[in-house]
């Protein structure tokens, strides 16, 4: 867990300086991924997993604890998804809409559309907080568990639902519907492009344009790709839960998916976190010089000390 915190934070470091190549847009997208993606890793495994199961006893009130964990976990979680959605979304406008560009993709507009997720997924998350109660042994706080109205209350359930639409349903059905037009548009954008330009001009010279549009494309893709990967079984387990059984059934008789799915899920969930930090280095040449640069630096400043 401590390389994977590493990793994110040189990410960001190197990203942040802005000389992979990457337009300002770009750049603040990625790095917001990035610092979302290490949020997630922070709050789901070190401080919902790890400080609540093993460390509960140093704080005064452990339903304080398990709710506050359970609202910055949610929230870090709605903020990488919605992170991604909007980065395929500014990617779409980038290339199919030529007019809308110059207005939106901006440093400046997307740090308002990263801002404005960011509260609305933390003020989306806050009923967590209410989800737990303190269990007493002998009138000692002992530990908390989740409160049976949550399986039980209309409230709970509507709330529940309209969680799991905008996290991760909804995401699935924009980023592939966003990929699917922006894949549309590149195909007939090169096929007119290629007949504008000549039979000797096509063999001889490379088209910087759809070069550069290429690599966009690869690290577009790569990452939306990613995403959906790793929260599949996530998806299938929401539906299977919410709709298929409830959850009083599910306490009751047992009804699980098959195969544990209900834990791998969560797991490909958390591991998604670290692929596009995996991503940025595979598909981005001038991000794997600067990793390069950063990692050998230490050992090129001890020669140069010693000449």
């Amino acid at each position: 867990m401590t390389k994977e915190i590493e990793i994110n934070l040189l990410v960001i470091l190197i990203l942040s300086r802005g000389k992979c190549g990457l337009s300002r847009c770009i750049s603040c997208y990625l790095v917001s991924m990035a610092a979302a993606d290490l949020t997630v890793i922070v709050t789901a495994v070190i401080l919902d997993r790890i400080v609540t199961l093993y460390f509960i006893n140093i704080f005064i009130n452990s339903v304080t604890m398990c709710g506050l964990g359970d609202c910055l976990t949610h929230a870090a979680t709605d903020c990488s998804v919605w992170f991604t959605v909007t980065f395929t979304f500014d990617r779409f406008v980038a290339i199919c809409c030529q007019k809308l560009k110059t207005n939106y993709c901006t440093a400046r507009t997307a740090a308002v559309v990263l801002g404005t997720v960011s509260v609305l997924s933390c003020l989306k998350n806050i009923p967590w907080y209410f989800r737990y109660q303190v269990n007493y042994f002998f009138s000692i706080p002992v530990y908390c568990m989740v409160r049976f109205s949550y399986y039980t209350s209309p409230l709970w359930k509507a709330f529940d639902y309209f969680h799991r639409a905008l996290t991760p349903l909804l995401p699935f059905v924009l980023i592939l519907l966003l990929n699917a037009l922006t894949v549309r548009h590149i195909l007939l954008a090169s096929r007119v492009r290629r007949g504008l330009r000549g039979e000797r001009d096509r063999e001889n010279h490379k088209d910087t344009e759809m070069e550069n549009r290429r690599k966009s494309i690869v690290l577009l893709f790569s990452i939306s790709a990613s995403f959906i990967l790793l929260w599949m079984i996530q998806a299938v387990s929401t539906i299977h839960e919410r709709i298929v059984f409830n959850h009083v059934t599910d306490l009751i008789f047992g009804n699980h998916l098959p195969g544990g799915l209900e834990y791998i899920g969560p797991i490909l969930q958390l591991l998604s976190s670290c692929s596009n930090t995996c991503i940025y280095v595979l598909t981005q040449t001038k991000v794997r010089q600067e990793i390069k640069n950063v990692l050998t630096y230490p050992f090129v400043l001890i020669v140069q000390l010693v000449k």
